[in-house]
């Protein structure tokens, strides 16, 4: 493993919450509930990708 592919898989986590964040409050804003809902999957997501990439910069140690 490569230590880019443990920073790459931090970014799209970082992207991912982002995306989240932004879908949650146009959900909140707009009173779409899917939208809303959309949002907090993409979030949870996104800490995956950002944990899994802790994981595989650690391994790359």
């Amino acid at each position: 493993m490569s230590k880019e592919k443990g920073h790459m898989d931090k970014a799209k986590g970082k992207t991912n919450q982002v995306k989240g964040q932004v879908k949650e409050k146009l959900g909140e804003a707009t009173d779409h509930q899917n939208l809303k809902a959309e949002g907090k999957k993409d979030q949870a997501k996104g800490k995956l990708q950002d944990k899994k990439g802790d994981v595989k910069n650690k391994l790359n140690e």
